[in-house]
């Protein structure tokens, strides 16, 4: 016979903390603490397998449920000397929920069941006070009806609401035992006139109606919604905990709080929490009355003239801190409890590892390991590589107001104020005037590079968390909001509207990349501060990994900040971000419209010294430490003008007329540029752009090393091969080049030639091109799209509905896909080593700061990761985690 149901209590438990999967989180906790002989109020766990029995036999229960239930209850009523529905010592119980995963507020409770019309003066006359179970039969009626029967709550907040104002009262408690009793008449007819039925008598009726309640919360909205955001699986399941009832609220000798075992905000050694006198645990987090606080030292620090517990409660105080202690000590982590006192009686409700802010989690991990408590493998454990980016990028203070204007996607996190702009070069020109400024467009491309970069913030209309907005965002370490489809633009007009309100250019708005709103006005901010705990943590975090971590990046800006995160080198320099320069455009135009050979090469000769000069400034900042650069990889029709007055501007520069402008940017437009004339294909096309890149790169790398010392050892990146004759022709170049240089300077140095691996031909074909690759470079962005056959740009309009029919487990561009990309991937990195075994082998999709894909990397036995550099300490901190066999389980 399957055991459907675990009791726990009286210092003893059929259960344990290692049964959470069965039990839930709060059924394992409940069951753990009752093993230590912590006063916890007896109660039973029905459990997560009833759940998934519930749901795949059509909202039936297994057949001997009831009768496993009954007996548990059986147990209950001989450990609180009272019986479930008896009408001289009645017992009521509490019925919660508890998913393995913490789901804090999303699925449903109910307080106080078993009360009934005569229960209720069974209660007033066990406990002596008719108060007490007047209050506590109206709360439970109000819960039970929202909860299990579907009469929303505020029929009877109103009905309360306007007895207190007919007898002029303030507070809840000022209300008597009399008004009390005739309001819960009044709340049972709300019920009958709303379902044309009376509010169930029959507590065996309450009691499996709360339990159905709790296993049908689990497939409610809110619930759904929780599990999408923290990818908790559906199947998973919640157990239902059934409990005796204890009350805070039989007068002052009784309370109920809520307390963490460390400060939640800080992570300071410090008792922190709240409590009520003659309460419910719902009075706590309801805002009705003011909490108390638990210490002295709290209590002084508020400036409160409310007592603390620990003052007007000092034995009971004692106690708590005590178990306060020896939980912490047991987990191994900072608790979150929920305790009662009835008649000076403690009883715990609940522990959980308490949820707290990154910089928190950072301070706890690093004194426990400190302490003893933990090791520093475990501290490494403990925090969430994502989170880290909060310590990375400026916040909105939290207690600033804020108006919403709109919400978008959360594409890049910090948050940032300024003017409302509409293009990029209006961008450029706002800023050279002193203004900040926060670029606003339906959806970016390539050439609004220069404003995204100046720019405090960036705003798209349109996109996903992969868009080119986003991806570029991320990488300049600026705030995004993507795909914000409420708000509309029009940039004739200048100006924005959503939620019935206009914004127009010059307009101060701010967005937070963290959540995805946008709000009206300036919203302060708070500046990060890298503490001390997190050089500590870092410093941990990089004795265990193995997996070195670069950065994309190709302005000194990047570099630097790249540097300072702890960044080894970079993995991918754009070089056309480069050419977006408004000193460099004109010459890059220049190039693209000239009629042969010979204009192309005079162009180019131009761009030489800003390349050089680039690549000399990169080189420096990095310190000998590896640069990968990439060279020319976009169509070139992204380069050139779109409008009529960029086009004039043009032709006044170049000497050349509008219409030949115009009759190029038509020869070269291309209905898939994604799959077009770009990377490679460009560099055979016109050979003289990848030479001029390349004597740049060799120029650059021997100046630097001549006066440096530091010896440079350029990685230079063919981009789209799916070729090995590709490769042998460009590479063929380069070499041609490099010997030019180092011939002409008197100066030899190393360098690597390696290609990016981004078409699944050239994956299946890793053997033969390593036969010339000195590295692979994965551009897990491209070999995503070109694997599943869809832009990254366009796939945001319906990936979150293939990830909620369950067709993609998580957005492919956000988390690499190991079935299908990540095969690929394996197969490349395989036969490339059989041909050449000690290739190096990165990874420099956007991909590489995602701590899922990171683990796949570790897994596959890649060299390294790069990533944007604001994501190289989170890249650092997952490729810790995933030596120490993170992510093991979802690899297997």
């Amino acid at each position: 016979m399957t055991k459907w149901v675990y009791s726990f209590g009286a210092g003893t438990a059929e259960g344990r903390a290692d049964m959470r999967n069965l039990l839930g989180g709060k059924g394992a906790n409940l069951a753990e603490m009752s093993n230590l002989g912590i006063p916890v109020p007896p109660g039973f766990t029905i459990t997560t397998e009833v759940c998934t029995y519930y749901y795949d036999n059509g909202n039936q229960y297994p057949a001997d449920l009831v009768e496993q239930v009954n007996e548990a209850l059986k147990t209950v009523e001989e450990g609180m000397g009272a019986k479930f529905g008896d009408l001289t010592m009645p017992l009521l119980v509490s019925v919660r929920s508890g998913a393995r995963a913490s789901m804090p507020g999303m699925m449903d409770t109910v307080l106080n069941l078993g009360l009934n019309d005569e229960t209720v003066e069974a209660l007033a006359k066990a406990s002596n006070d008719p108060r007490f179970a007047y209050d506590s039969y109206r709360r439970f009626i109000q819960m039970y009806s929202d909860v299990v029967l579907g009469v929303e709550h505020h029929h009877f907040e109103e009905i309360l609401e306007r007895h207190k104002e007919d007898r002029g009262l303030n507070l809840d408690t000022e209300v008597t035992a009399d008004d009390w009793k005739m309001l819960v008449g009044q709340y049972k007819d709300k019920v009958a006139e709303q379902l044309g039925r009376p509010f169930p008598q029959d507590v065996q009726d309450q009691l499996w109606g709360a339990i159905g309640a709790v296993f049908g919360s689990w497939m409610n909205q809110r619930a759904i919604t929780y599990r999408r955001l923290h990818n908790i699986p559906a199947n998973w399941g919640t157990a239902v905990n059934v409990q005796a009832m204890v009350f805070g609220n039989m007068g002052n000798d009784c309370a109920t709080g809520v307390c963490f075992t460390r400060n939640p905000s800080t992570g300071e050694n410090e008792f922190y929490g709240e409590y009520l006198v003659n309460a419910q645990g719902e009075d706590v987090v309801a805002g009705i009355r003011t909490p108390q606080q638990l210490t002295k030292a709290a209590r002084e620090a508020q400036s409160s003239d409310l007592p603390s517990m620990e003052e007007c409660m000092p034995e009971v105080f004692a106690e708590l801190n005590a178990v306060r202690h020896k939980l912490e000590a047991h987990y191994c982590d900072m608790q979150d409890m929920e305790f009662t006192v009835q008649k000076n009686k403690l009883w715990m409700l609940q522990t959980r590892g308490g949820k707290r802010t990154v910089k928190a989690a950072l301070k706890i991990a690093v004194d426990m390991a400190r302490e003893g408590l933990i090791t520093r493998k475990q501290a490494i454990m403990r925090i969430e590589p994502q989170a880290l980016d909060q310590l990375l990028h400026p916040t909105l203070d939290p207690k600033a107001k804020r108006e919403i204007l709109a919400r978008g996607l959360p594409a890049s996190p910090g948050a940032a104020s300024g003017k409302v702009v509409f293009s990029a070069e209006d961008a450029e020109e706002w800023v050279a005037k002193g203004e900040k400024v926060v670029l606003v467009r339906i959806e970016t491309s390539p050439e609004d590079i220069g404003g995204m970069h100046v720019a405090q913030g960036i705003l798209t209309t349109r996109g996903g968390m992969t868009s080119h907005a986003a991806v570029v965002a991320r990488g300049m370490g600026r705030p995004c909001v993507a795909g914000a489809g409420d708000i509309r633009v029009d940039y004739k007009a200048k100006v924005l509207k959503a939620a019935g309100k206009e914004v127009r250019e010059g307009d101060v708005i701010t967005i937070d990349g963290s959540t995805g709103q946008v709000m009206l006005g300036e919203v302060p901010t708070i500046q990060p501060e890298l503490t001390g705990d997190f050089a500590t943590l870092m410093e941990w975090v990089d004795t265990i990994r193995n997996l070195r971590v670069r950065t994309n990046a190709e302005t000194p800006l990047d570099a630097q900040t790249a540097r300072k995160f702890g960044a080894e080198g970079i993995g991918l320099c754009r070089t056309e971000h480069m050419f977006f320069d408004p000193q460099r455009i004109i010459s890059m135009r220049e190039m693209i419209l000239a009629g042969d050979e010979k204009g192309r090469r005079a162009a180019l000769a131009k761009l030489l010294p800003y390349q050089r000069q680039d690549f000399i400034d990169l080189f420096e900042i990095m310190q000998g430490l590896p640069v990968t650069v990439r060279l020319l990889d976009p169509p070139l029709h992204e380069f050139l003008p779109h409008t009529e007055a960029e086009m004039a501007d043009v032709a006044r520069e170049s000497g050349i007329d509008v219409a030949t402008i115009k009759a190029r940017a038509e020869q070269l437009h291309e209905s898939n540029p994604m799959l077009g004339h770009r990377g490679c294909r460009l560099g055979i096309t016109y050979p003289e752009i990848y030479e001029m890149q390349a004597q740049a790169i060799f120029e650059a790398a021997v100046e630097v090393s001549r006066r440096t010392g530091k010896t440079v050892t350029p990685e230079i990146m063919i981009p789209l091969v799916g070729t090995k004759k590709e490769l042998d022709l460009l590479k063929e170049a380069i070499d041609r080049v490099a010997e030019e240089v180092f011939t002409a300077s008197k100066y030899r140095l190393d360098y690597l030639v390696g290609t990016m691996i981004e078409l699944p031909r050239a994956a299946l074909r890793a053997g033969q091109i390593a036969e010339s690759a000195e590295f692979f470079s994965f551009g897990t962005n491209d070999l995503t799209q070109t694997t599943f056959g869809m832009s990254r740009d366009d796939a945001g309009s319906f990936v979150e509905v293939y990830r909620q029919k369950g067709i993609y487990e998580n957005d492919p561009f956000a988390t690499l896909d190991r079935d299908g990309v990540g095969e690929l991937i394996a197969i490349a990195a395989e036969r490339g080593r059989q041909t050449r075994p000690n290739i190096k082998l990165g990874i420099c999709g956007e991909h590489g700061g995602d701590p899922a894909s990171i683990a796949f990397c570790q897994k596959v036995g890649l060299d390294y990761v790069s990533c944007s550099p604001y994501r190289v300490p989170i890249a650092r901190l997952a490729a810790a985690q995933a030596a120490l066999g993170a992510g093991a389980e979802s690899l297997a």
